[in-house]
């Protein structure tokens, strides 16, 4: 024999009460079944309302009761054929009691727990007598009311069950039985007086398990409305998957931690009679669902993440505990005599603190009654007021062979720590089955998927990037992250989700991920843009891995990084602004990102995408030092030097450079100098140079009244003006065989940069289009010098080196 439960989401309507009796038809085909259904969806919850309204407004209450009728008899019209007048009446009858109830609710003027458990078994009484008397049409079914089966003490809301007696009954009724179907009412009971009862809390849960346990059922099944128990709750993280099998152990703490497929009291009966639970999808009952049973073996160490909301923490703590018997006595007796419960509980091994988790809606009352508890000790300065932390949340790693596998716990807190998740508080049992940690209420979302991402996902990191500056390089990066995002999951294990974009004007948010086909519609249709509350949307959002991305050449962007790296979202930037400012701030950004472990890169900071300041840093790393950097850093200065000779204009030929993309949007940033001179400063100081932008020399070859200008217009008729100046530059570099190339240098603390006559026997003769070129001499290269060349400029190779840094992000 099986006993299986329908929950009220299985029979909210009768759609899902017609999939429930094709369920019940196809297994009592094989045995005999007993089947417990709970009310029809959210009736349990209308009828408490109602009966709060009845108190002070009986014709709401009313309304409310006549709607629940109304869904009753639509279903009864839908469901039944043969007895339907039959069953009318008998629900008339039913809800005529129930409105009388109402009316003396509101003429008492009181509503006592022996009322409200008469108006809520209302809920299954109707429920269990419609879907009986429909299971009936179809099979050999008859319905039985619980409250003739299962007796109870008098606790009318939360009853405590009468074992003995209820299965003696349920045992005598069901070997008497000849149907081959029964259909009861869950949650509700009575007592010796023949008062009705309820369970509490999962109550029809805990009903069949009553009667699996009375009947020594072969499987109790609970059919629901997700495909069994998940490894972490699907509504938060997104890849979590059904748990295929589980202890009973196990399932007692996912459930004790919020995992609201089952409840605590439920499993008990089973487990006492060793009878296997297995969870369905009544939606979906082609699913395995989650099978819950006695000494199984597994391999996996961790089997489910979980957690509990609205925790607050209670802290006893004070140096007259240390040595000291009780104080833990008169602290647990304090809260159970006010029927506190507590979830969670660490002490100190020096004695000094008690560390109490409760639910926050018990918080004020906890604090008033131990305050009092300890008054004289807490006058006397023996111990400090009791202190109380809120807006907390208890998240806890569950497997019951989790003391089997070493560093379970180390990689918990690693990878929690990595994502910024400060713990509160940690507690584990002797068992090992179950690893709880106390977090701020606003990281569990993160944490949940965090951990997920560390136990159960094939090592597939998970990053989310946030995105602002989608020109040029933005929308080429854009391309590249949709061209390679199945390349990167299937070969780097690296599942890459742009979160946020952000342009000057729009910004938009997905926390799922926004799609890469039509992003630039998506984000035309985004709410207005500001830095501010760009940050506060990506912090608000509070994803793992987090990465924030900055494809812009934008100084107030540039001035935020800091915010960013303090709730360790890494930084990706192609801006130079940040690195080539004061040298404190550059060197506070640098300090901030190993303080909060959140990673700053600028690769495309100097030579685009070449991996100039990778190399360099390898070189720091491994003990060699830096003497001297000669290099051609400006890929737009090359490109128009390389253009440039007498049947050319100088002006046209950057007008062809800003128009390849080799520019900044203002080309007078590329032809003043400054630009080259942040770049051999950011290797200055990566080099492990102190040195200010001021402090390098920049022999600027364009005339001042060029360099005043105020617009692109301006600078391009100043340019036209003085094209004999730049044709007089190219003439003298041809009369000594040389080409013009935008040289930057750094050697013996100082830098320069400006415009040289290069040979034709030196390496930067012929760099061509828009390349770049670097020279490091070191300790180990002091004469022939490590060279890096390439690409310099364009989209397409600073897009690639910001794409690098991401990934880099990603395998670290």
């Amino acid at each position: 024999m099986k006993v299986l439960k329908f929950g009220g989401s299985s029979v909210a309507n009768s759609e899902n009460i017609k999939k429930v009796l094709h369920i019940v038809k196809e297994a009592s085909e094989k045995e005999k079944i007993v089947v417990v259904v709970s009310a029809f969806g959210k009736t349990t919850d209308a009828l408490l309302e109602a009966s709060k309204d009845a108190l002070t407004n009986l014709e709401a209450a009313k309304k409310r009761v006549s709607a629940i009728k109304v869904h009753h008899f639509e279903i009864i019209d839908t469901l039944l054929s043969t007895n339907k007048k039959e069953v009318q009446d008998h629900i008339t009858a039913l809800f005529d009691r129930l409105y009388a109830i109402y009316d003396g609710i509101f003429l008492l003027q009181e509503l006592s727990d022996k009322t409200t458990a008469k108006v809520v078994s209302f809920g299954e009484r109707l429920s269990s007598l419609i879907i009986a008397n429909a299971a009936n049409e179809i099979m050999n079914a008859s319905h039985k009311k619980s409250t003739e089966l299962i007796y109870t003490n008098n606790d009318y809301l939360n009853a405590q069950v009468n074992f003995k007696k209820t299965n003696e009954k349920i045992r005598d009724y069901l070997s008497k039985n000849s149907f081959q179907v029964t259909i009861l009412g869950g949650f509700i009971a009575t007592n010796n007086a023949h008062e009705i009862t309820t369970l509490g809390r999962g109550g029809s849960d805990y009903t069949a398990a009553i009667y699996a346990a009375a009947l020594a059922a072969s499987e109790l099944q609970i059919w629901t409305d997700v495909s069994g128990m998940y490894t972490a709750n699907p509504r938060i993280v997104k890849q979590a998957y059904p748990i295929s099998e589980i202890s009973y152990e196990e399932a007692m703490e996912l459930s004790h931690f919020g995992a609201k497929v089952l409840y605590p009291p439920t499993i008990q009966p089973a487990l006492r009679k060793e009878i296997p639970i297995r969870i369905k999808n009544t939606f979906k009952p082609e699913k395995k669902g989650t099978l819950i049973r006695k000494n199984l073996q597994t391999k996996n160490g961790v089997k489910g993440i979980s957690y509990i909301e609205n925790i607050c923490l209670i802290t006893l703590e004070g140096g007259g505990m240390v040595g000291v018997p009780g104080f833990s006595k008169r602290l647990f007796e304090t809260l159970s005599g006010a029927a506190i419960n507590v979830a969670f509980i660490t002490q100190a091994s020096s004695e000094h603190s008690i560390c109490v988790g409760i639910y926050e809606q018990d918080a004020h009352k906890a604090k008033q009654l131990l305050d009092d508890t300890f008054s004289i000790e807490i006058t006397r300065k023996k111990i400090k007021p009791i202190i109380i932390e809120k807006e907390l949340a208890i998240i806890a790693v569950v497997g019951e062979s989790m003391k089997n596998h070493q560093g379970l716990s180390g990689q918990m807190f690693s990878a929690l720590g990595r994502n910024n998740v400060n713990i509160r508080a940690i507690a584990q049992g002797s068992s090992e089955k179950n690893i709880s940690a106390v977090i701020h209420k606003n990281n569990a979302k993160k944490a949940l998927n965090t951990l997920h991402e560390q136990f159960f996902e094939e090592k597939t990191k998970q990053l989310n990037l946030f995105i602002t500056g989608v020109g040029n390089v933005g929308e080429k990066f854009l391309a590249q992250i949709a061209q390679q995002k199945k390349y990167l999951k299937e070969n780097l294990k690296l599942n890459i989700r742009v979160i946020g974009l952000s342009n000057s004007k729009k910004m938009v948010f997905d926390d799922d991920g926004i799609s890469l086909k039509n992003w630039k519609e998506v984000l035309n249709n985004g709410t207005k843009a500001s830095l501010d509350d760009f940050f506060n949307q990506v912090k608000k959002r509070n994803h793992r891995n987090s990465v924030f991305v900055d494809n812009t050449a934008n100084k107030q962007v540039s001035e935020i990084y800091h915010k960013y790296l303090k709730e360790s979202i890494s930084v990706v930037t192609c801006n130079k602004i940040a690195c080539a400012s004061e040298y404190n701030n550059y060197k506070n950004l640098k300090e901030i990102s190993r303080k909060y472990n959140a990673s700053f890169l600028f690769e495309t900071n100097v030579g685009a995408g070449l991996p100039i300041i990778d190399t360099l840093k390898n070189l720091i790393n491994s003990g060699d030092r830096i003497h001297k950097i000669q290099a051609v850093l400006s890929g737009s200065l090359n490109f128009v030097f390389n253009h440039f000779e007498e049947t050319t204009t100088f002006s046209k030929i950057v007008a062809e450079a800003q128009k390849e993309g080799y520019t900044e949007p203002d080309p007078k940033i590329d032809l003043s100098g400054i630009d080259v001179a942040r770049k051999i400063l950011i290797l200055a100081r990566e080099s492990g140079y102190q040195l200010e932008l001021e402090e390098i020399e920049n022999n600027s070859f364009l005339p001042n009244e060029s360099l005043k200008t105020s617009s692109n217009d301006a600078f391009y008729k100043s340019l036209e003006k003085h094209e004999n100046h730049f044709q007089q530059l190219f003439a003298n570099a041809k009369k000594e065989n040389s080409r013009l190339k935008y040289v930057a240098e750094f050697s013996n603390g100082k830098a320069k940069v400006g415009l040289q006559h290069i040979s034709v026997t030196h390496p930067f003769y012929n760099l061509e289009g828009s390349d770049n070129i670097v020279l490091f001499y070191t300790d180990r290269y002091p004469k022939n010098p490590l060279i890096i060349k390439g690409a310099g400029a364009g989209a397409e190779v600073t897009a690639s080196g910001i794409f690098a840094d991401v990934i880099r992000i990603g395998n670290d």
